[in-house]
């Protein structure tokens, strides 16, 4: 993959489920929302930036997992590349069924209908898995296509949003009841499901060519480009469509586009909606079986999961990842959408948020053991934005809630066993 594909694989991965299905699950805060856009903004800017440094100093396939590995060691590296890729395939069902609630759009049935919602968004994802197990130029070339498809519906409610734009929607600003700082923190946790997918171009290190230099440019570019758009489109849906009314929205973008122009226009920018979903569940579904194949290859995951197919593809680790994703669907179908995407979320980002912990530190830990490979300009450098990262990853992590904390602590826990198992293993053999 060129500088484009990369760019494509950031954006394609962040643009996705999140923007089109958020503004329904922020409309309970109001308009002081918009400040926790911004301080992810400002958070996701920091982070991509630590990712920028680490893909120069550490260019090894697995992103987060590499990183961590390399500046704390085995047992450090094995929870990030757990937590992560728990993330990514508990994160692939909060995307199918947002790719579920925009295709209700066309069929109102999958709105009523759980089971039938829940077969739908099940083929989408095994049909992804197919297509990725052909190889990495096939699923990158979907991301291409689906990434331009779905930013047109994003540009154009931005910009022409605000043609019908009521200020009376954001009185009063804060809707929750609670203080500004409880609220912008919510906020803030919920809208960094969005930014997920910063570093994704950081994983399949060894599919992209001239690495170390297209892998920092396409992680910042991508992230710039998705604030933009997502800042400017969610405040114009939030302008358009009232407080009350976007609550009970399951396809809020669709909504504010029928509110505009018409059924038309509500119908074309859900079938956006619908390609953006489809393109971040191929981009992410690619990454599943990334991660496990490069902790595998350092042996501290089942080897079944390093081997690759004859296209070059870990297929094994991509499978079993999909058949996680239909377990946790199928235990949560009984939800609303709205309600089933955001408590998956919550909990996808919780535990991506684990790995971002360690990576905004591992640069540091690294020069402790390295630091000839520094000078002090660099040191001084590195170490405000690695403390800016880790600050804010912290914060957003008590931004989830207990039950999201609880939960992920738990799942994050349960890895232990598999951990120490696979040393035992490893020490026989």
């Amino acid at each position: 993959m060129g500088m484009w594909m990369s760019t494509a694989l950031v954006v394609g991965n962040m643009i996705g489920s999140g923007i089109f299905l958020l503004p329904a699950a922020l409309a309970l805060y109001g308009g002081i929302s918009i400040f926790g856009w911004l301080f992810t903004t400002a958070g996701a800017i920091v982070l991509a930036v630590v990712f920028r440094r680490l893909t120069r100093l550490v260019p090894k396939v697995g992103g987060p997992y590499a990183y961590t590995r390399q500046g704390f060691g085995d047992f450090a590296g094995f929870l990030v590349a757990w937590g992560y890729w728990i993330s990514i395939w508990g994160g692939n069902a909060a995307i199918a069924v947002a790719f579920v609630s925009y295709l209700s759009v066309f069929w109102p049935v999958l709105a009523n209908s759980p089971l039938i919602a829940g077969i739908v968004a099940l083929t989408s994802i095994w049909l992804l898995t197919w297509i990725n197990s052909l190889g990495v130029r096939h699923a990158g070339g979907v991301q291409l296509i689906t990434t331009i498809l779905k930013l047109v519906p994003l540009i154009v409610i931005a910009t022409f949003g605000f043609l019908f734009f009521k200020i009376e929607h954001f009185t009063p600003f804060n809707l929750s009841g609670e203080s500004s700082f409880s609220a912008i923190t919510a906020t803030a946790t919920l809208t960094l499901w969005a930014f997920l997918g910063l570093e994704s171009a950081t994983i399949p290190a060894d599919k992209v060519r001239n690495p170390e230099r297209t892998i920092p440019r396409a992680t910042v570019l991508g992230t710039l480009i998705s604030a933009v758009v997502y800042i400017f489109s969610t405040i114009a849906v939030m302008g358009v469509i009232s407080p009350g009314a976007l609550v009970e929205s399951i396809a809020p973008f669709a909504d504010a586009a029928g509110i505009m122009w018409g059924s038309w226009a509500e119908y074309a920018v859900a079938a956006g909606a619908a390609i953006s979903c489809f393109g971040a569940l191929n981009g992410w579904i690619l990454l599943q079986g990334q991660i496990p194949m490069a902790v595998a290859r350092d042996g501290l995951f089942p080897k079944s999961f390093g081997k690759l197919s004859k296209n070059e593809t870990p297929v094994f680790g991509i499978v079993v990842s999909s058949v996680l994703v239909t377990l946790l669907m199928a235990m949560s179908y009984t939800k609303g959408l709205v309600e089933q995407f955001t408590f998956i979320i919550l909990l996808a980002t919780l535990t991506t948020l684990v790995p971002y912990v360690f990576c905004s530190m591992a640069e540091l830990m690294i020069f402790i053991r390295e630091h000839e490979r520094f000078n002090r300009k660099r040191l001084i450098g590195s170490s405000v934005i690695a403390i800016l990262a880790f600050i804010y990853s912290l914060w957003a992590i008590a931004g989830s809630g207990q039950e999201t904390v609880y939960w992920g602590f738990l799942l994050l826990m349960a890895g232990v066993p598999v951990y120490v198992w696979i040393k035992r293993h490893n020490n026989k053999t």
